[in-house]
């Protein structure tokens, strides 16, 4: 381990800094430390540091997937909001229907909700002066320390790196747990609780989210009590969120419309695996198509700037989606997948471990199967693939929006003469090379063994394997057995783990599965360290629980330092990040109702949901 070169401070201050940098191949760097005393004297009104270092070092940041980066912040469509805005009641029913369901819906609200800007002080000893914590940015490290002095902290030093006051533990607590949400279902069957959390790394965030229910009627589930459809997704925008926005306002309601139509279609309603594969594929394309070209076609006849700004916008940006359905009366979970983010079941296995298994492929230019499918579909275009990614500069192979690759060149071009738009790509000849159109797995789900699924944006896999992933929620079963919660029964049959590891089963066979392992660790240099020494169990939610040792778990300094930074810095080392954890199995009658679980909801969110909330089950109007 390299240490830094230390210069001398002209500040009235005292502090320790630890470095958190990674190397140009990624190679791990622990936390270096050194130490800097400044000269006594009275407080001033700024704080400028210097530091230098031996070794120059770099940290690529990956803030934008496509060749461009541009962030379109100034033509944001009215009609679309950021997620990052208060969800005001969002296990409400909506009024619309689609095909014969009722819907038990995520909705929105224009409320937002900030973390308030609070100073935390520790007194020294003395109890004279207090000490802050500090987080020093530079271009490719970070360092953390103590500001001792009540004094202003400056925004940026003479060296350009920008010095913030560190979150507390308390203060990124409330963080991490702003927009978690979680739910008791409390109707069909087969499901008994899904939670929710998201993190921006982005301002706006850029990924979204959509949980949504289907009442299927009698004559449809052909059964005396009516079945339900259950509906998840995580969209994971780039280039700008109003792509992935879209998906949250559109993506289920296209599917269900698909699936609705197979159903009524199909002999005594029972359609067959290809059929509903296929009403789901259509689905996503449609949307895709409305998106990237029916779009075109409504700003050409307008020939209007603000009319371009609303449609195009969804369609220059782009956005990955990761869709569940689940049908309570055949208990088969459909997992569609376009792009990277990824789903993960854990299923107890006969040793009383959990086994993770993953139920969607990560498609990217890195995987074989993907770069053969583009290369065959465009042959002769050697830099089809190029670094792992679609002609050298979008990483996802499938994803909706992201229309500089799939319009042809002579559209783009007009576009963006006439209204605007991106470069096109000097390599590219033969578009499409992006598709929206999903790989669809299917799952048989054991209710009665308690099982339980995954779903995330790839920020969550960039810092965790899908074993880990599946042995901390299988920790936290652990901690919730005991508890005072609505869910501690359910969770009690659960716990058969151990008590002093990740209750999982570790397989070697991931590594060969074409999904991307773990990069943020070895940038944080923290691979190789005991799980026990890593992980922390303090969340009533498991989707935060997931985000907090995603982050550091028990490393506090980190997980507060991660937290702190804000946007765009915090792209360097962490992405957006959204995790939903669905429960299957028996707990409880069914009342019909769906209620918001307040211990694991952030109270803004809660309050909101109380505010709309109506517990009954809505009946189809026919």
């Amino acid at each position: 381990m390299r240490r830094a070169a230390v210069k001398a401070l002209r500040t009235s201050y005292q502090c320790t800094f630890r470095g958190l940098h990674v190397s140009r191949r990624g190679s791990p760097l622990p936390l270096l430390q050194c130490s800097k005393t400044a000269s006594s004297g009275s407080p001033t009104a700024h704080y400028n540091p210097r530091l230098g270092t031996a070794t120059a070092r770099y940290l690529s940041s990956t803030g934008a997937r496509d060749s461009s980066g541009t962030h379109h912040s100034n033509s944001r469509p009215e009609p679309l909001r950021s997620s990052m805005y208060v969800r005001g009641a969002f296990v409400t029913l909506l009024s619309g229907l689609v095909a014969y369901g009722a819907w038990y819906n995520s909705g929105d609200s224009n409320t937002e909700s900030p973390i308030a800007s609070t100073t935390s002080a520790i007194t020294t000893a003395t109890g004279a002066v207090p000490t802050r914590s500090v987080l020093v940015i530079g271009a490719d490290e970070l360092h953390t320390g103590t500001f001792v002095g009540d004094g202003p902290i400056s925004k940026t030093t003479s060296d350009n790196e920008r010095v913030v006051e560190m979150l507390s533990p308390e203060q990124a607590t409330r963080k991490l747990r702003q927009y978690e949400q979680s739910v008791y279902v409390h109707r069909g069957q087969g499901v008994v609780r899904y939670d929710v959390a998201q993190l921006p790394s982005n301002d706006p965030i850029e990924d979204d989210h959509a949980e949504k229910i289907v009442e299927v009627p009698n004559k449809a589930a052909q059964t005396s009590d009516p079945s339900d459809w259950m509906f998840w997704g995580v969209f994971d925008g780039h280039s700008g969120w109003t792509t992935s926005a879209k998906l949250r306002q559109a993506l289920i309601s296209f599917v269900a419309r698909e699936l609705n139509e197979t159903y009524k279609s199909s002999p005594d309603l029972i359609p067959s695996a290809a059929a509903v594969e296929s009403a789901i594929k259509t689905g996503f394309t449609r949307l895709d198509d409305e998106i990237v070209h029916q779009s075109v076609q409504r700003v050409l006849k307008s020939n209007n700037r603000l009319v371009a700004a609303e449609h195009l916008a969804p369609a220059l940006s782009g956005s990955c989606a990761l869709l569940s359905f689940y049908d309570s009366k055949s208990k088969l979970l459909r997992v569609a997948c376009t792009g990277d983010s990824r789903a993960v079941l854990g299923r107890r296995s006969e040793s009383g471990k959990w086994t993770a298994t993953a139920l969607s492929t990560d498609q990217t230019g890195s995987n074989p199967d993907e770069a053969a499918r583009l290369r065959k579909l465009h042959p002769g275009e050697e830099h089809v693939v190029r670094h792992g990614r679609v002609l050298g500069g979008l990483e996802p192979t499938r994803a909706f929006g992201d229309a500089s690759y799939k319009w042809s060149r002579e559209l783009s071009e007009k576009l963006r003469e006439k209204f605007f738009g991106r470069s096109v790509s000097p390599l590219l000849k033969t578009p499409p090379y992006v598709t929206a159109e999903p790989v669809v797995t299917t799952t048989k789900i054991e209710p009665e063994k308690g099982d339980f699924v995954v779903m995330a944006t790839d920020g969550l896999w960039e810092m965790l394997t899908n074993e880990e992933v599946v042995g901390l929620v299988g920790k936290w079963i652990e901690s919730q057995a005991g508890s005072s919660s609505k869910s501690s029964g359910y969770f009690s049959f659960l716990q058969k783990g151990s008590k002093t590891a990740l209750p999982v089963e570790f397989s070697e066979s991931e590594k060969n599965s074409g999904n991307k392992t773990p990069i943020r660790q070895r940038q944080w240099g923290a691979t190789g360290t005991d799980p026990m020494e890593r992980f922390v169990v303090q969340d009533q939610n498991v989707a935060t629980h997931l985000v907090r040792n995603a982050l550091g778990g028990k490393n506090q300094e980190q997980v507060s330092a991660l937290l702190t930074l804000p946007s765009p810095f915090s792209r360097r080392y962490r992405d957006d990040l959204t995790v939903q954890v669905i429960f299957f199995g028996y707990d409880g009658p069914k009342t019909g109702e769906i209620v918001v679980n307040k211990e694991a909801t952030a109270a803004a969110l809660a309050a909101a949901a109380a505010d709309g909330n109506k517990t009954g089950p809505v009946k189809p109007k026919l």
